[in-house]
């Protein structure tokens, strides 16, 4: 029998885990001598409260929401991939060299050849961890995590060294041909009367991680592929047994998970900055373990959690700017988010267990 409806673990229990969260952070930001309600306040109006603040948190939202899909997809297959930091990284090198070195003629032909660039540099950085977890029993964990430090070097040496124009001092490529410049938000709403904020750096790109939300839900609950690698997730040896080649299904899933993380780029290199600068990332490739974490792995779920993490980025810019709460609080809730959905999950999980189990027996 099961133990609590399907419901309850999907939504109640981050649902709970978000608000013990949110009572904790209270209390910290109680300690440092500010009136959290005041706080929370600012946070919504901030983050909310106008289409600039919404064209900031929907910028942040999509790059969560690729960051956040790769970790699930490789977490279907139990491959714990906290690499997105620097697969995202040269998956924006992708784009700057797509975008720099191709005479693209529209910006529709150009976002889809630099996100096949992108993917294809994210899915190529991957490679090599997936090949050392499969054939060498290298950890997944350890080879993703020490590729970052790598690619944070490489993306070093291509800026100073190939991508830097002449005189400059900046570790910057050259800024990218105009027809490669994606339109915002507020160039998408316009025609239909709605009146979104120019400075907002929020773009077509965050349609595009929509798609890709349901192109994932499609791969791993409506394909054999995706029907194999949740096979492998649940049980290695049960899955040999059934004819299905570990190798393979290690290298396949992350390639995907590598791709999905660096298609971030053409949101933040090329929608935003519209160039290639040394720290584009800015974190979220981390940040995607905690959305995926929160999100249960399924895409639906990651489109929720980013939202969420994106609230709190700009809200939190907000509360740094105009209170004397440090941006470094931010990261204290996120980890507090993290601690109760990841860490901490038994403990508000097993008493609603046995909550609906007495339920079920009472029923009965």
């Amino acid at each position: 029998m099961q133990k609590m409806p399907h419901w309850a673990d999907v939504v109640l229990i981050p649902v709970i885990s978000l608000l013990l969260a949110a009572a904790i952070s209270a209390l910290v930001i109680l300690g440092i001598g500010e009136n959290p309600v005041a706080a929370v306040t600012l946070m919504v109006k901030g983050a909310l409260g106008s289409t600039y603040g919404w064209g900031y948190t929907l910028y942040y939202v999509t790059n969560f929401i690729f960051t956040g899909l790769c970790v699930s997809v490789a977490f279907h297959a139990r491959l714990f991939n906290i690499g997105g930091e620097g697969q995202a990284m040269l998956g924006g090198l992708g784009v700057a060299l797509a975008c720099l070195y191709i005479p693209w003629p529209h910006w529709t032909v150009a976002v889809v050849g630099a996100g096949l660039a992108s993917a294809a540099f994210g899915a190529l950085w991957a490679l090599l961890p997936a090949i050392l977890q499969a054939k060498r029993g290298s950890h997944i964990v350890i080879t993703t995590i020490m590729f970052n430090f790598i690619a944070a070097a490489l993306l070093n040496y291509f800026l100073v060294n190939a991508l830097r124009p002449k005189g400059a001092m900046e570790p910057a490529s050259a800024k990218f041909p105009a027809a490669t410049n994606l339109p915002t938000l507020h160039e998408l709403l316009a025609p239909l009367g709605i009146n979104f904020s120019k400075a907002a750096p929020a773009n077509v790109t965050l349609l595009i991680a929509m798609l890709a939300c349901v192109l994932v839900w499609l791969l791993i609950w409506r394909t054999r592929l995706g029907y194999e690698i949740r096979a492998f997730g649940h049980s290695q040896t049960a899955a040999n047994y059934a004819g299905i080649n570990a190798t393979k299904i290690t290298v396949i899933t992350m390639l995907i998970s590598g791709g999905l993380a660096g298609m971030m780029a053409i949101n933040n290199v090329m929608g935003e900055a519209e160039r290639l600068v040394l720290n584009s990332v800015e974190g979220a490739g981390f940040i995607g373990i905690a959305v995926a974490l929160m999100g249960r792995n399924h895409p639906f779920g990651v489109f929720l959690a980013a939202i969420l993490f994106g609230f709190l980025y700009q809200g939190g810019a907000e509360l740094a700017l105009w209170t004397s709460i440090p941006r470094e609080l931010i990261v204290v809730i996120q980890g507090l988010v993290i601690l109760f959905t990841g860490a901490l999950d038994n403990m508000v999980r097993m008493p609603l267990e046995r909550i609906f189990m007495r339920l079920n027996k009472g029923g009965a």
